[in-house]
């Protein structure tokens, strides 16, 4: 009865890859049929949406530089940019009306249709734009910006139309757009310039934009040529060699070099004139040939259809046949192989990993002996054999990683101690300097000298930290915490931003006065390096019922929800050190402290949109209050 189990179970376990090969035939099929229906899609979303988003870009970009040349005039509107405005409003209407026909309606996912409703709502602010430029209420590069909204608006849309299934398209696809991405910044140059030519000079904020839009243009371009293949590539090698582009290249270093237009400013009219016209030929053909691509391989893919089919179906078939003759006379050395691999894997290994988490010694020899096979069979055998090794292996690699780590946190720690001894002397030898230096001048650069000691401190106790030892600085009087605040922002490169009012009267053990302004120090520093260098950082403290808060709030870009949540339960469970995870020294840092005093962090949301770090300061580690007339302690250095 036994047997006949086994047999029961070993032709389950052949039957499985039969299934296996059902499903992933079944799968494959209908990925390449998928692949092929995909292909006309993309052909149709060519058709209906991309070809008028592209008439609409080109059209937008020619009237956004007829706009900023006529902000640059005196005279009233030439008739030459109504001409413009009109062929943009037909443009629009055409992009308007295919983009939202029942055919395109039918083929666009939601994400897709979300661009679509915002390059039509770009579109609506033409009439506003235009009242702005007919009135002279906005300056060129105001206009030049509004009209490139419309533009950026057209090439997000152009990103999500890149649905080409098959790779090779696709990345030809990423290079052509990244391109047309490149025609367009050099369109909001030429609108600049030309206007700018006009007026007589470029504005400071001109000249920054143009200083921002040249760069992203060359990469760019270099950057969607570097992905085309040698057929799509090669005319725009050409250009790209081609003296006129290197005319145009040669301007735009003059302007950001000289900080104002060229000597000869009809020269860049011509030049740009020249390249643009010839790349927005270049865009349209190079499309349209990577369009038939899409075509051929859709041909391609119907064979694929015939043949995987084919080949599949008689494979499954195959299959089915020699699985019914397999499992007889294996049933026995199955089963002993099965029950002593269940052993290794579910209770030797995990037993021995958990040893070593612990510290504890493991001799190899014995925590991994040979699996014993019973069997005849040769197969089965060298699985055995394979899994003694694999076993053997395994231990030998977790003792060795445990090994490695206790290398690590030894080399960490005797580094940073040498460290902290040359910083200490450091700090002693510009304390002194300072006391005998009364000329101004030095003393401030004595003073910066300082600061970075100081911060070089805070990196070695790091180093300490990241070894599981203690930093090595301690006080044995109580110190307030204003001055463990102040110190921490000495700590800080840019400490300049950081604010700190007034804080309610406290004070901190001297044993856990170095841990506390360690973390202090690392969260302000997060907060000043991740917002905006104009921006302050706020310091706030509070006694409340269970110790003392301190609140870090920064005015950044703040951090997503489930980044937050994933932070804050490692602050609250510090994890053990990874060596790869080197970006988020800082957070470990702050973890390990704030376990060792039972402090507790926390991040959320600040009302400014940036991130606020709480830091509750339990009773356990706040001294007595002094009493009246006895001075506090304020030396921390």
């Amino acid at each position: 009865m036994a047997s006949r189990t086994i047999r029961f179970k070993l032709y389950a376990l052949l039957s499985l890859p039969i299934v296996a090969l059902i499903a992933l035939w079944t799968f494959v099929t209908g990925y390449v049929v998928g692949d092929f229906f995909e292909l006309r899609q993309a052909t149709a979303l060519y058709e209906q949406i991309s070809a008028p988003a592209v008439a609409l870009a080109t059209e937008v970009q020619n009237e956004r530089k007829l706009s900023a040349v006529a902000l640059s005039k005196a005279t009233s509107q030439p008739e030459e940019l109504a001409q413009v405005r009109d062929l943009t409003n037909k443009a629009a209407a055409a992009f308007r009306l295919r983009a939202t026909s029942l055919e395109s309606t039918t083929i666009t996912t939601p994400e897709l249709g979300e661009a679509v409703n915002r390059v039509i709502g770009e579109i609506g602010r033409l009439r506003s734009i235009r009242r702005d430029v007919d009135g002279r209420t906005a300056n060129r590069l105001q206009v030049v910006q509004a009209f490139s909204r419309i533009t950026d608006a057209v090439y997000r849309l152009q990103d999500k139309l890149i649905t080409v299934p098959e790779i090779e398209l696709y990345q030809q696809a990423i290079g052509l757009q990244r391109i047309a991405h490149a025609r367009d910044l050099m369109a909001r140059e030429d609108s600049l310039i030309s206007s700018a030519a006009l007026a007589g000079a470029l504005t400071h904020d001109e000249y920054e934009a143009i200083e921002v839009i040249a760069p992203n243009r060359w990469l760019l371009f270099s950057e969607g040529m570097a992905v085309l293949d040698g057929e799509l590539r090669g005319p725009f090698e050409e250009l790209l060699s081609s003296p006129r582009h290197g005319r145009v290249t040669e301007l735009e270093k003059e302007i950001i070099e000289t900080s104002r237009l060229p000597r000869d400013r009809s020269a860049w009219h011509l030049a740009a004139a020249e390249v643009g016209g010839e790349m927005d030929q270049l865009l349209v053909t190079r499309a349209k040939l990577l369009n038939d691509r899409a075509d051929d391989a859709a041909g391609w893919i119907i064979m694929q259809i015939v043949i995987a089919g084919g080949l599949g179906l008689a494979a499954i078939l195959g299959a089915v046949i020699l699985s019914a003759r397999l499992g007889r006379g294996l049933a026995e050395e199955l089963g002993d192989l099965r029950l002593a691999a269940m052993d290794l894997a579910e209770v030797r290994l995990p037993q021995v990993v958990e040893r070593l988490r612990k510290g504890e010694s493991v001799d190899v020899e014995a925590e991994a002996p040979p699996i014993p096979t019973t069997g005849t069979t040769l197969e089965i055998t060298d699985v055995g054999r394979a899994f003694s090794t694999v076993q053997r292996t395994a231990v030998e690699a977790a003792v060795g990683e445990a090994r490695l780590r206790q290398g690590f946190n030894r080399v960490f720690r005797n580094l940073a101690r040498r460290n902290q001894s040359l910083v200490h002397r450091q700090l002693a030898q510009l304390d002194a300097m300072q006391r005998k230096t009364s000329e101004p001048g030095a003393l401030e650069d004595l003073y910066r000298l300082d600061h970075l000691t100081t911060r070089m401190r805070r990196q070695s106790e790091g180093l300490v930290i990241l070894s599981g030892a203690t930093a090595g600085r301690t006080w044995r009087t109580p110190v307030t915490l204003m001055d463990v605040v102040r110190a921490a922002v000495a700590e800080v490169e840019d400490y300049r931003r950081i604010i700190v009012p007034p804080l309610p009267e406290a004070r901190l053990t001297g044993s856990a006065t170095a841990d506390v302004t360690h973390l202090l120090a690392e969260l302000l520093e997060n907060a000043t390096v991740f917002s905006p260098p104009n921006t302050p950082v706020r310091v706030q403290g509070e006694i409340v019922g269970r110790g003392y808060v301190i609140e870090i709030e920064d005015r950044g870009l703040g951090l997503q929800d489930v980044e937050r949540e994933e932070i804050n339960e490692r602050l609250a469970t510090p994890p053990e050190f990874d060596v790869a995870d080197s970006e988020q020294l800082g957070l470990f840092v702050v973890s390990q402290l704030a376990a060792r005093h039972g402090v507790k962090v926390t991040l959320s949301r600040s009302p400014f949109g940036g991130t606020t770090a709480v830091v509750l300061i339990p009773q356990t580690v706040l001294a007595e209050p002094e009493p009246e007339g006895v001075p506090a302690v304020r030396a921390l250095e």
